[in-house]
C-alpha cells in the first residue's frame, strides 16, 4: 500500500509541472497537433481508470466499520492525482481552443469525452458521500438518536456531528463503536465535500467551453450545408444554362436555314424576271 501511495504521489506532482507546460501553445502546430491530441486521449484514459479505482475503494471504505488510515491516504492521494490530470487535460484543451479554432471538431469530441469522465467522477463521488449519509443515519438509530434527512443534513453543513452525539450515552460497546462511526463517516464527507465544489468550477468552465464549441462546429456545419446547397443550385443553372444553349444554338441553325431559303427564292424570283424581260418581241 506504501508503494501504491508513493506511486500515486509521484503522479500527482508531476502531474503538477505539466499543467505549466500544457498552456505553451507555441508554432508549428500541424506537426505536433496528432501527437498532442493523442496525450490529450491518454491522460482521459487514465481519469477514467482512476475513477474506477476511486469507486472499488469507496465500496472497500463503506464496507468496513472504521477503515484504516492507509486506506483513506490512498484514496486522497488517488483523488489528489485525478485532479492534477484532470487540471492538464483542461489547461491543453483551453490552449488549443485559443491557438487552432480550425480544429474545433476534434477538440469538441476530446471535450465532451472529458466531460463525460468527469461527470461519472462526481456521479461517483455523489453516490459516496450520499452511501456515508445513510451509515451515519443508521449508527445514529443504533443508539437510540433517530434524525430525518433535513437534520442530517444540517449537522453535515454544520461540520459538528457532536449536535447529535452529545447527548448520547456511550455506556456500552455497540454504542462507542457506533459513535466511533459517525465520527469518520462525517470526516469523510467532509473531506469529499472540497473535492466536490472544486469538480463544479471545473464543470462550469468546461461547460462554457464545450458551448463555444458547440457554436463553432454548428456554424461550419452550416457553412458546409450551405456550400453544399450553393453546389447544388450552381449545378442547375449550369444545366439550365447548357440546355438554354442548345436551344439558342438550334434556333440560330433553323433561322439561318430559313434565310437560306429566303434568299434562293427571291434569288429565283429576281432570275425568273430578268429572263421574261430579255424575251424577244
Amino acid at each position: 500500500m506504501k508503494d501504491r501511495l508513493a506511486e500515486l504521489t509521484a503522479s500527482k506532482t508531476q502531474t503538477e509541472e505539466e499543467v505549466a507546460a500544457a498552456v505553451d501553445c507555441g508554432d508549428g502546430f500541424m506537426d505536433g497537433y496528432f501527437r498532442r491530441v493523442e496525450e490529450v486521449r491518454g491522460l482521459i484514459d487514465k481519469i477514467s481508470h482512476q475513477v474506477e479505482e476511486v469507486r472499488k475503494m469507496h465500496s472497500m471504505i463503506l464496507s468496513a466499520p472504521n477503515p484504516t488510515d492507509g486506506t483513506k491516504d490512498q484514496l486522497s492521494a488517488l483523488t489528489s492525482n485525478i485532479k492534477g490530470n484532470a487540471n492538464v487535460v483542461r489547461a491543453k484543451l483551453k490552449c488549443e481552443l485559443c491557438c487552432h479554432v480550425s480544429t474545433c471538431l476534434q477538440h469538441t469530441v476530446l471535450s465532451r469525452k472529458f466531460v463525460e469522465v468527469m461527470t461519472q467522477y462526481n456521479e461517483t463521488q455523489v453516490s459516496f458521500r450520499e452511501r456515508s449519509k445513510g451509515r451515519i443515519q443508521r449508527q445514529l438509530e443504533i443508539t437510540g438518536r433517530v434524525t430525518t434527512n433535513e437534520e442530517l443534513e444540517d449537522m453535515l453543513e454544520s461540520g459538528n456531528p457532536s449536535i447529535f452525539t452529545s447527548d448520547i450515552i456511550s455506556d456500552s460497546q455497540i454504542t462507542r463503536q457506533a459513535l466511533s462511526e459517525i465520527e469518520s463517516r462525517h470526516q469523510d464527507i467532509m473531506r469529499l465535500e472540497s473535492s466536490i465544489r472544486e469538480l463544479h468550477a471545473m464543470f462550469m468552465d468546461m461547460a462554457m467551453l464545450v458551448e463555444t464549441q458547440g457554436d463553432m462546429v454548428n456554424n461550419i456545419e452550416n457553412n458546409v450545408s450551405n456550400a453544399a446547397e450553393y453546389i447544388c443550385r450552381a449545378k442547375e443553372e449550369t444545366k439550365k444554362a447548357v440546355r438554354y444553349q442548345k436551344k439558342s444554338r438550334r434556333k440560330y441553325i433553323i433561322l439561318a436555314f430559313v434565310l437560306l431559303i429566303l434568299l434562293a427564292v427571291i434569288a429565283l424570283i429576281v432570275g425568273l424576271s430578268v429572263g421574261l424581260t430579255k424575251r424577244p418581241v
